[in-house]
């Protein structure tokens, strides 16, 4: 996120309201109502958070993705409140073996990062860590992927992605690269430490430099026919296989 001038995104749709408003309730600014929305339970929600509501009117709302479904209700919600800061998250980090982290190492395409949030949600992860650079950032249509678990799995905003990584190093971490060439098939990994597992571009996959700082190139061996599974579908191979480990995460 840039400094000094607050960032929003527009999530759309009922249930991505219900869930960042049972979450976050902080991070919505505003709220925009048709006329003609009538759900009971969706209006109790931001009553009681106190968000501010405005009228929406068709066409409006630019920033809203074209041809989104949005069933009434539109949300401005300010990234401050959404995405934290590694240095706030890392200070409140106490790593085990049970911890998951997971980088995302410049994807581009937004369901993708969408999916990947679900499934770290899903699987125990502790935090979703995302650059500033050449990465999909949090829009509304990965909200809307994410089925509103970008509202309970918590994101974090990293400055260089190696940086970090040697920062987890010296945390305690062990950190594990996503590559079709891994040496080690992954469901020969035990992960008895505290974990970081490293998501790479679609196209190109991990960078090179961060490839060498990984401790383990990890594979998932699929059927030769198949040459290769995309980035969100592999994450979520990779994250069941740690979650497998991992019992307590999921609790």
């Amino acid at each position: 996120m840039q400094k000094g001038k607050p960032q929003k995104v527009f999530i759309y749709g009922k249930h991505a309201l219900a869930e960042v408003l049972t979450h976050v309730p902080t991070a919505v600014r505003k709220v925009h109502l048709a006329s003609s929305f009538d759900d009971e339970r969706i209006r109790a929600l931001i009553r009681d958070s106190g968000v501010p509501i405005s009228a929406l009117k068709e066409g409006a709302l630019r920033e809203v993705e074209s041809g989104a479904s949005h069933q009434g209700v539109v949300a401005e919600i300010s990234l401050e409140g959404l995405v934290r800061s590694y240095d706030s998250f890392a200070t409140g980090l106490k790593p085990n073996p049970d911890t998951l982290l997971v980088i995302l190492d410049e994807l581009t395409d937004p369901h993708n990062v969408g999916a990947i949030i679900r499934s770290a949600a899903a699987f125990g992860a502790a935090g979703v860590l995302i650059p500033p650079h050449n990465q999909a950032s949090i829009t509304g249509a990965v909200v809307k992927v994410s089925a509103g678990m970008a509202f309970r799995v918590p994101l974090v905003q990293i400055g260089n992605v190696n940086q970090t990584v040697r920062d987890l190093k010296e945390r305690g971490f062990w950190i594990y690269g996503l590559a079709g060439g891994g040496a080690q098939p992954i469901l020969g990994e035990t992960f008895t430490v505290p974990t970081v597992l490293i998501i790479g571009n679609e196209a190109s996959g991990i960078r090179q430099k961060t490839r060498e700082l990984c401790d383990v190139l990890l594979s998932i061996p699929i059927a030769p026919r198949c040459e290769s599974l995309n980035a969100a579908s592999a994450a979520s191979v990779a994250l069941y296989a740690w979650s497998a480990k991992h019992p307590a995460a999921l609790a």
